[in-house]
């Protein structure tokens, strides 16, 4: 039984995009691993970009800097 855990920032993901990552997500696992889909789970975590950092500062403060 694969579990997938996806972390995105919280920035606006759609229901839709959401949907496609679950359904893209399982199928690549069933296609190149030979995996149910049935028992392949799969989580999105949102973060907010105060709590996801890169290169040692939040991303919220990066996107203010354009980065």
């Amino acid at each position: 039984m694969p579990y997938v855990n996806i972390k995105i920032t919280n920035e606006g993901v759609s229901a839709e995009q959401k949907a496609a990552l679950i359904s893209g997500v399982t199928d690549l696992l069933r296609t190149v691993l030979g995996k149910n889909p049935a028992t392949t789970v799969v989580v999105i975590d949102e973060v907010e970009t105060d709590n996801w950092g890169i290169g040692g500062e939040p991303v919220t403060r990066r996107r203010e800097k354009g980065m």
